[in-house]
């Protein structure tokens, strides 16, 4: 396994890490079971990734849950992040809650869940909403840090204007943002505005701060696995479908550039998702990849990734595949 640090942190994270929105159930993700995901988290600790993203919303709980199942034992051995900010009500009606009082009930909410005394990182999961000050939440998360429930205080999706606003509350370690092979500077995710360009101004921002960076969907939600076909199609309640990037005419354009850089992986001899990955361990403000699979199979693919590496010269054509598409 291969480590990176930042200034922000005391910790030296794996450069691949595991993203836990497949833990949500099968209402959410399909072709795999909770015995799938617990057992694909033991074999991610066992191959050395030891940095977990998990989030409340992410099947209303349920990752949360499966996570905790997957760690006893190990909690000594990993390092968990988790958020706050998208509580649901008794209909499980999702909605933006960034208030002190809807945070510090959820933080306590999540250590139950998990089942550990306190989270590594504590990240808010999006910008501010409804009229509420970064103030506010700002304080919520500098008593969970007091409190000794959280080490440290990550943002998610925010943008670069309101992460130095909260750090005028409360020293801010980490970032996390959409970022992959073709989505560099996204402008949306399933459909949901992004107030920020990744490469462009999160990059720069966290490499100057001393912050982690790190990267979710990072194999595009499958479809840098390299294996996804021109009539792919998902099935009823898979959260890709709401992803017009993968559905329609958006699927169709992304499709014909995935195919370029298939081709370019055959000439490599190295399958996509490697590349994929091996890109982004490369880019140097990357600290740890949130990347979510299935099963353990999965998980050892992911980790082959790390036996090679991109020189130079690969990564330069990557680009020019991707900056001379028609997206």
């Amino acid at each position: 396994m291969t480590f990176k640090s930042v200034k922000k942190m005391d910790i030296n994270f794996s450069v691949i890490g595991y993203g836990c929105w497949g833990a949500s159930g099968e209402s959410n993700w399909h072709g795999h079971t909770d015995k799938d995901q617990i057992r694909a988290i033991q074999t991610a600790i066992d191959g050395g990734i030891n940095f977990f993203d998990a989030a409340p919303v992410y099947g209303l709980g349920y990752a949360e849950t499966i996570l905790g199942k997957a760690i006893k034992g190990r909690r000594n051995n990993i390092y968990i992040g988790t958020k706050c900010g998208l509580p649901w009500d008794e209909k499980n009606n999702v909605r933006n809650d960034v208030r002190k009082d809807v945070i510090l009930k959820e933080i306590d909410e999540s250590l139950l869940r998990l089942d550990v005394d306190y989270v590594d990182i504590y990240q808010v999961h999006w910008p501010t909403a409804n009229g509420v000050a970064i103030e506010e939440t700002m304080s919520a998360l500098a008593e969970i840090i007091k409190s000794g429930k959280a080490r440290y205080v990550g943002l998610t999706n925010f943008s670069i204007a309101d992460a130095k606003k909260s750090q005028e509350y409360i020293d801010i370690a980490s970032m996390q943002g959409l970022y992959n092979m073709i989505e560099r500077n996204a402008e949306s995710y399933h459909n949901i505005p992004l107030q920020y360009k990744v490469e462009a101004e999160v990059l720069p921002f966290t490499r100057t701060e001393g912050m982690a960076f790190f990267p979710y969907s990072p194999l595009f939600q499958g479809l840098l696995s390299g294996k996804f076909t021109a009539d792919q199609a998902f099935m009823k309640g898979d959260v890709r479908k709401s992803n017009p990037k993968l559905v329609g005419a958006g699927y169709a354009k992304h499709f014909e550039l995935v195919k370029r850089l298939n081709s370019f992986a055959d000439k490599l001899g190295k399958p996509l998702n490697e590349v994929a990955l091996n890109w982004l361990v490369e880019q140097e403000e990357v600290t740890s990849i949130i990347a979510g699979v299935k099963n353990e199979e999965q998980v050892k693919s992911n980790l082959k990734a790390l036996e090679w590496k991109l020189d130079a010269d690969a990564i330069a054509q990557i680009n020019n595949i991707v900056d001379t598409s028609e997206l």
